[in-house]
């Protein structure tokens, strides 16, 4: 294998694939308007917060203290309550998807108050949406111990009160647990695997296609100047597309930075190295457009979605598929890039990963060169 560079002609080849770029829309599509619209799909219509989430609450009693707990669900910001004098009449509201959940609140509510009790209310859920079902049920408990405690619960004379317990949370670097926090910079790393896969994938393959590539073997280039040309400019594309998504995501979605644009750029210029070689050698081996860029959607945004982390959890996951997503390489940037937005930077954990990646695109790489080097043979 043959790395050396003239740097003339590694210069002309490199401006040669430049001026392709400009002279192709559907590159420059590919590179600011499909990244920032997928991210735009990712941040508004993709959220796992359980907010306004449609509930009924059936008030069976009619005291102080039922009124009270009802008006409490309805100020909460995560229901949008509809009220009731029995469940009869919701339930088919809920087998419509009217509402999600239905929270009864018993006969003799107001009496086990008196008494210095936190009665127990009846919440019932749709179990054909767990999620929403478990977020449901958590947070309909939550009101109630908060609404027992700031009512500090009447107890009989002679006798104190039974005091619910107070429990004081802390979440570190998302204190509001908004999921836009950490779905958008995952989401980044999503965006850039389909790109920077996308766009190298049709580079070799366009060359065979229009001919062009006979008349580059009648030149002197060397393998390795090929693969540079190809390579550098969507390199540069790469980054001027991930510094777009970091700048719409700071200043449009609100998401914190917190660490470096040197780690930012580390990071992103590592992750670009496996997702350029991989579209490399989708390239070559193929020699055909179309079916380049359907492997290449295929080979990087589909595993990069489901078995990187980003919305699934990897420890979750059957133990052989957890062995499948060491081989993905956005499993090593996505923590590394929602922590360098919402913690700082941890060199600690980027190293490793940057390692990592780097060592997938070097491996990339060389199955692009070997393989471009025996079509030219």
């Amino acid at each position: 294998m043959n790395f050396s560079f003239n740097r003339r002609r590694l210069a002309a080849l490199a401006t040669k694939e430049f001026a392709q770029v400009i002279r192709d829309p559907s590159t420059i599509l590919i590179v600011f308007f499909l990244p920032l619209l997928l991210l735009f799909l990712f941040g508004y219509a993709v959220s796992l917060d359980a907010s306004r989430t449609r509930v009924a609450v059936v008030l069976e009693d009619s005291s102080e203290p039922a009124l009270s707990l009802a008006m409490a669900y309805q100020n909460s910001p995560f229901f949008d309550v509809t009220m009731a004098r029995s469940v009869k009449p919701v339930r088919n509201m809920m087998i419509d998807g009217q509402v999600r959940a239905i929270l009864v609140i018993p006969q003799g509510f107001g009496q086990g108050v008196k008494k210095g009790q936190i009665p127990a209310i009846q919440i019932i859920t749709d179990g054909s949406q767990p999620n929403t079902a478990n977020f449901t049920t958590a947070y309909g408990d939550g009101v109630l111990n908060n609404w027992a405690f700031s009512r500090q619960l009447e107890a009989p004379r002679g006798q104190e009160a039974a005091q619910p317990l107070q429990i004081s949370n802390r979440y570190w670097y998302n204190p509001a647990l908004r999921s836009r926090f950490f779905l958008v910079p995952g989401s980044i790393a999503i965006v850039m695997a389909m790109i920077g896969t996308l766009l190298t994938a049709l580079v070799v393959a366009r060359e065979w296609e229009r001919g062009t590539m006979e008349s580059l073997m009648a030149t002197p280039m060397q393998m390795s100047e090929f693969i540079a040309s190809k390579v550098i400019p969507y390199f540069l594309l790469g980054l001027a597309s991930m510094a777009i998504c970091s700048l719409t995501a700071v200043f449009i979605f609100g998401v914190p930075f917190r660490g470096s644009v040197l780690a930012l750029f580390i990071l992103s210029s590592a992750y670009l190295m496996p997702a350029l070689g991989m579209g490399l050698f989708i390239s070559a081996v193929t020699k055909n457009q179309f079916v380049a860029s359907q492997i290449a959607l295929l080979s990087s945004f589909l595993p990069s979605f489901l078995l990187s982390g980003f919305l699934f959890e990897i420890s979750s996951m059957p133990l052989p598929i957890q062995f499948i997503t060491y081989g993905v390489p956005a499993r090593y940037l996505i923590p590394s890039l929602q922590t360098v937005f919402l913690a700082g930077d941890f060199w600690s954990l980027f190293l490793p990963n940057i390692l990592i990646m780097l060592a997938f695109g070097i491996g990339f790489f060389l199955l692009s060169f070997r393989t471009t080097h025996r079509s030219l043979d």
